[in-house]
């Protein structure tokens, strides 16, 4: 435990702002211990060269980029100029060397390297399911959200990014990636994550969302078919996707009640996307490429699982 000094102890007697607390809750539902761990492997050791940061430090900026979608540069900054970040991070001015954007901007890449968002991710979702907060067997929904990209050419290669592509949703055209979801129908935690360009139809990598043991799916009209509807059924899963209309064939008052009665437990899918797009204000993709992008989404669902649950564990070990 580092001692405080005068400024810090006046700190520490302030009223704690928003920010504050929002960090203050993710730092217990957080099992910095276990992510460590899993990392650890892949992180450069000590030798007769630079000493390394400390790994946790490292981690935890990472986090804090995802939540206030700060750059490398903007990162560093802020480090040096908002008290609760260098709190949360670890880091004192006096003792302490606050990591400069190239050090930052490499953990993304080893994180990347090593698809390691990918497998914490998945410790995530093992967790909550050891732990029952996961109901994964009572049913899937299956959503998928746009990601937009930059569509302008006025860059140094006058063009759009060529690994991002083009979908129209109503009448309106979108351009980037889509993020596509499978969720629990408890509290709508996320167990499963694909992510591919938005010229892909939801309904191609519906299968790849469901993990097999669900006793039902749920999800909107765009998922509707009847050879999808034919496999679920064949393998016991009972088919809760909304019903839509085709043209000469209206809905029944039966598939508007079978809409209605679905609908509620369809809008816990929802609750991961609210937290990613709007309380991270995650809306856009923040790199170049289709791959680093990828493994962002990868995080940010898996601290929104851990958002979700904040209030239930309020110390999760492990």
């Amino acid at each position: 435990m580092k001692s405080l000094s005068f400024a810090g102890l006046a700190y520490e007697q302030k009223k704690k702002t928003r920010r504050e607390q929002f960090l203050g809750e993710m730092d217990k539902v957080i099992p910095w211990e276990s992510m460590v761990k899993l990392i650890k492997p892949h992180y450069p050791k000590a030798g007769n060269g630079r000493k390394p940061m400390p790994l946790e430090m490292m981690l935890r900026i990472y986090f804090l980029q995802q939540w206030y979608g700060l750059s490398d540069p903007a990162m560093e900054d802020s480090l040096y100029d908002i008290e609760s970040m260098r709190r949360f991070a670890g880091i004192d001015l006096h003792t302490d060397d606050v990591p400069d954007e190239t050090t930052i901007l490499n953990f993304r890449h080893l994180l990347e390297k090593h698809k390691l968002t990918e497998k914490l991710f998945a410790q995530t979702r093992r967790y909550l399911i050891d732990k029952g907060l996961m109901m994964v067997r009572e049913g899937t929904i299956v959503d998928a959200t746009i990601l937009n990209a930059p569509s302008s050419t006025k860059n140094s290669e006058q063009k759009r990014d060529p690994e991002m592509k083009q979908t129209k949703k109503g009448n309106q055209w979108y351009f980037g990636m889509k993020a596509h979801v499978g969720t629990d129908t408890g509290k709508g935690l996320v167990h499963s994550v694909v992510v591919t360009n938005d010229a892909v139809h939801d309904a191609k990598v519906m299968g790849e969302l469901l993990h097999g043991e669900e006793k039902a799916v749920y999800g909107d009209k765009a998922y509707a078919g009847e050879d999808r509807q034919k496999e679920c059924e064949s393998r016991g899963i009972g088919w809760c996707v909304k019903r839509k209309a085709y043209r000469g064939r209206e809905l029944t008052e039966e598939d508007k009640e079978n809409n209605h009665r679905h609908g509620k437990i369809r809008a816990k899918g929802e609750h991961a996307f609210q937290v990613v797009k709007h309380l991270w204000k995650y809306r856009k993709v923040r790199y170049k490429g289709f791959y680093k992008n990828a493994i962002q989404v990868f995080s940010l669902f898996m601290l929104a699982n851990r958002y979700m649950v904040r209030r239930e564990i309020p110390m999760i070990k492990g």
